[in-house]
């Protein structure tokens, strides 16, 4: 994490404070963040409880301690310690730690991991015309408004508040997972291709590349087992993986999937689904040993990883409404 994320971050913190009643105050513009001084510790530090103090009218330990909490739950953060009159000393993960974290929270969410409820309480209205893909487009928008704690209402008639290009022709004759896929994958102001290469088992068709990723992941892991290996995303092993490509999609997939559902643009999750994919197929080829080599730390860390990435696979797939094969 740069500084500058890290000062996003501490503002995102006092916003959710301010937001959840817990501090009454504008919102800085900017928060600065800089080395520790005399007394402090950890890889940086920020005087903004001693800056929200006065107009918050509270003591600045308090606000501190306000702040300290929503900052422990934030994504690369190891530890916040207040020191002096309201010092916030933050301790960052290390980049195999970041990662480890984020393997084991994907893990243990499975499919649902990036549901959340920002959107509890809220109902979207759709009114779409009488047309297939607006119809698919809608169903889908559905799927990831609620996986957001929302919910959708679809309509039809004017005045049309969701109208994507329409198919040139029926998309039906493709079957139903690949139907969906060819009128989501574009954008909605893009013309969907409603061609034979949606069923083509290679590597020029992305759905193909989704649905072959999470595929070849479980059976890796059956395999994994037959040779008597499990997955266990430990810091000896993930410290080789630090900054592997997937983290970052990865990591992103919670805020994909809110971007999604307030834009309406399931769009957005089919083509983060492919960035996943082609960031894990790669990784496919190192997770078994070979020949006589004996599963070590690295293999089942590489295992975990791979299997976070598929839940994430089955999970977007499950929302688009195509379904995650076992077997291809």
């Amino acid at each position: 994490m740069t500084p500058a994320e890290l000062s996003r971050t501490v503002l995102d913190a006092v916003r959710r404070a301010v937001d959840a009643g817990e501090l009454s105050v504008e919102l800085p513009d900017r928060v600065t963040v800089t080395e520790p001084g005399p007394g402090g510790c950890g890889d940086y530090a920020t005087n903004v409880a001693l800056r929200l103090a006065r107009p918050a009218g509270r003591p600045p330990l308090r606000v501190a301690d306000i702040l300290r909490a929503r900052l422990l739950g934030a994504d690369g953060i190891k530890d916040v310690v207040v020191t002096g009159p309201g010092f916030l000393n933050i301790s960052l993960r290390a980049r195999d730690d970041l990662l480890t974290s984020l393997v084991r929270e994907i893990r243990e969410r499975g499919t649902e991991y990036g549901h959340g409820d920002a959107l509890a309480g809220r109902t979207v209205v759709l009114r779409v015309p009488y047309e297939v893909r607006a119809e698919v487009v809608a169903d889908a928008v559905a799927r990831i408004v609620a996986s957001q704690g929302g919910r959708t209402e679809i309509e039809h008639g004017e005045p049309v508040t969701l109208r994507p290009v329409p198919a040139p022709e029926d998309p039906a004759p493709l079957g139903a997972d690949a139907a969906r896929w060819a009128l989501l994958h574009p954008a909605a102001h893009d013309r969907p291709r409603i061609t034979a290469d949606h069923l083509v088992q290679r590597e020029t068709n992305p759905l193909f590349r989704v649905r072959y990723a999470h595929a070849r992941v479980r059976a890796l892991t059956r395999n994994a087992h037959d040779l008597g290996f499990t997955a266990e995303p430990a810091e000896a092993g993930a410290a080789q993986l630090a900054g592997h490509p997937l983290q970052t999609p990865l990591a992103d997939h919670p805020r994909v999937l809110l971007a999604a559902a307030t834009q309406h643009a399931p769009d957005r999750l089919a083509r983060h689904l492919l960035a996943v994919a082609d960031a894990l197929l790669p990784l496919l080829a190192e997770l078994l040993p070979v020949g006589e080599e004996k599963p070590t730390a690295a293999h089942r860390a590489r295992l975990a990883l791979a299997e976070a990435a598929g839940a994430v696979l089955a999970g977007g797939l499950s929302l688009l409404g195509i379904d995650a094969p076992e077997h291809l």
